[in-house]
């Protein structure tokens, strides 16, 4: 089996775009993404991590219809992938599996 790479970045992204679904273009992605972390997130690390993604084969991206609103230039969409939800399947397998390695006494001590 490949390897898995996943980024926390580009998993954060992968999320958003699941979550927005047919909403999910660099602004909305941006927004989603900046009120989560409570912070900025350039558009460039964005894009970057998008083409990561697509490369993957994590996300397709398609071309919506020319608007009013965006001056005339179309609206580049990504979706989720089959082979995406899988990657995140995994990467939350993994996360869950580690954490419940932790001994409950460190989580009690760290809570308190």
């Amino acid at each position: 089996m490949k390897k898995l790479s996943l980024g926390a970045f580009e998993e954060l992204v992968l999320l958003t775009i699941g979550v927005l679904q047919d909403n999910a273009y660099g602004v909305t992605i941006k927004m989603e993404l900046e009120s989560q972390l409570n912070k900025s997130i350039s558009l460039g690390a964005l894009y970057g991590a998008l083409q990561r993604l697509e490369e993957k084969g994590w996300v397709d991206s398609r071309v919506g219809g020319i608007t009013e609103k965006q001056g005339g230039r179309r609206k580049q969409y990504y979706d989720i992938t089959k082979n995406g939800i899988a990657a995140l399947q995994e990467v939350r397998s993994m996360r869950n599996e580690l954490f419940d390695r932790i001994p409950q006494s460190k989580i009690n001590f760290l809570n308190s």
